[in-house]
C-alpha cells in the first residue's frame, strides 16, 4: 500500500493546524472522560450546548474568520488567529 501525500502541501504549518486540531480533540475526549456530562447550559443563543457543541462552534468559526481575513486582508493570518482565540474563549465563555 503506497500512500502518496504529494498532492497536499505539507509545510510546518498546515502539519502544526492538524496536530493542534488532534491535541483538542483527545484533550476534549480526556476531559469528557474524566468529567462526563460537561455541563450542558443555556447560552446567549439560546440553546444547550455542551463542550463538545461549543468546541465545534468555535472550530467552525475560527473557519469562517480565516476565510474572511484572507479574502478581505491578504495572507497574513497571525490577526486571525489571535481573532479566532478572542472568538473561542467567548463562545467557551458566554455561548
Amino acid at each position: 500500500m503506497n500512500l502518496d501525500f504529494s498532492w497536499m502541501a505539507w509545510t510546518w504549518p498546515t502539519a502544526a493546524f492538524f496536530i493542534v486540531i488532534a491535541l483538542m480533540l483527545f484533550g476534549m475526549g480526556v476531559w469528557e472522560y474524566a468529567s462526563p456530562g460537561g455541563n450542558p447550559r443555556v447560552g446567549v443563543l439560546r440553546f444547550e450546548t455542551t463542550r463538545g457543541d461549543r468546541l465545534f462552534l468555535s472550530l467552525l468559526g475560527s473557519a469562517f474568520i480565516h476565510l474572511a481575513w484572507l479574502g478581505l486582508v491578504g495572507p497574513n493570518l497571525w490577526w486571525a488567529l489571535a481573532l479566532s482565540v478572542v472568538y473561542a474563549v467567548g463562545v467557551f465563555r458566554y455561548v
